[in-house]
């Protein structure tokens, strides 16, 4: 380790706690550690990162993942929780943490990061070379989850040798991917979301993580439809596209995360915000912390909650007729008129 990152390691281990609390917000403090679910902010409760030297055996910001073996420190922590693929990345976050007033790292993200020299133009570059996903793989991994209406998804596109990194110590591989692109709220693309597939179309790769993200992602989604005063926002792809089958003229995007869809970007000219709840104690801080933020901004506000975990469980589980009688019931009684109503002039 270089001398300039072995300074930056200590200077966020002796803030072990904020560091966490800033780039780990799904876990939280059991005595003298932080627990999450791993080192990409995954919740639950099998990465351990030392808060003090005093907290057992090692130093502050040590951290170990008791399912896999992973260990390392906190700039390993900046380094997966923000999918940097270059070590400058990484140096460059830990300067711009370490610069924040107290009040913003102990608020966890910001609500927006300075764009990261060169990851938006390999995001772009990589979504400029896959293409549309129709008769792709991709396509028919998201039929096989019962997406069925793939109407306006100019943002979703396939390449069929997408880089795989394993770990950052073995051999790069060729996978094919589903490619979504991640945009402001007036369409630049500032990253990308990876989806690495089966070659047989029916589910995600056999591998640990089948899903990254590259790029500027923090405020920004993945969009089905342009949004102008009504919008519904989610955490996963799948999840929005399953509302969109039932409510296919409603513009809608993804926000990749929990954290991300908390911090989502609004845009001017909306005036009501649908927030897609997913039933999980992140996705209710999402909602929470979202639904605050619309509202100061004079936004009008609703839930739309599953009857199961998320809304591609209830689509494939209940089907579509069950899954727009739900919807209609949770909207605002004006866009159940509107939004139902143009639902049944695009299927006829």
């Amino acid at each position: 380790m270089s001398l300039q990152a072995s300074d930056l390691a200590r200077r966020l281990a002796e803030r072990a706690e904020l560091v966490c609390r800033y780039y780990l917000s799904n876990g939280r403090r059991s005595g003298g550690y932080w627990v999450v679910g791993d080192v990409r902010n995954t919740p639950g409760r099998s990465m351990f990162v030392r808060l003090h030297p005093r907290a057992g055996k090692g130093t502050a910001g040590k951290w170990t993942d008791a399912a896999t073996g992973e260990h390392g420190d906190l700039l390993d922590v900046i380094r997966e929780s923000c999918s940097f693929l270059e070590f400058s990345d990484v140096i460059a976050e830990a300067h711009r943490f370490l610069s924040l007033p107290l009040q913003q790292r102990e608020a966890g993200h910001a609500f927006a990061i300075p764009e990261r020299s060169g990851l938006p133009e390999s995001a772009r570059r990589l979504f400029a070379m896959s293409k549309p996903i129709h008769g792709t793989i991709a396509e028919t991994y998201l039929r096989a989850r019962a997406i069925s209406d793939l109407q306006d998804t100019t943002s979703l596109r396939f390449h069929p040798c997408c880089y795989y990194k394993p770990d950052y110590h073995l051999r790069t591989a060729t996978r094919p991917a589903l490619i979504a692109a991640v945009t402001t709220p007036d369409g630049v693309i500032t990253g990308v979301h990876r989806t690495w597939l089966d070659p047989s179309g029916q589910g995600k790769a056999p591998i640990d993580t089948p899903r990254r993200a590259m790029g500027v992602l923090l405020g920004n989604a993945v969009r089905f439809g342009v949004a102008n005063d009504v919008l519904a926002a989610g955490e996963g792809i799948e999840t929005m596209l399953s509302l969109r089958c039932a409510l296919p003229a409603l513009p809608m995007a993804a926000a990749l995360s929990a954290n991300h869809l908390a911090a989502m970007l609004l845009g001017p000219r909306l005036r009501r915000l649908y927030i897609a709840r997913d039933h999980d104690a992140a996705g209710d801080r999402a909602v929470a912390v979202l639904t605050h933020r619309a509202e100061r901004a004079g936004i009008e506000t609703f839930a739309l909650s599953p009857r199961l975990d998320d809304f591609n469980g209830d689509l494939r589980s209940f089907g579509i007729d069950e899954l727009r009688t739900a919807l209609q019931a949770q909207l605002a009684p004006e866009d159940a008129i509107r939004f139902f109503s143009l639902a049944g002039a695009i299927s006829t």
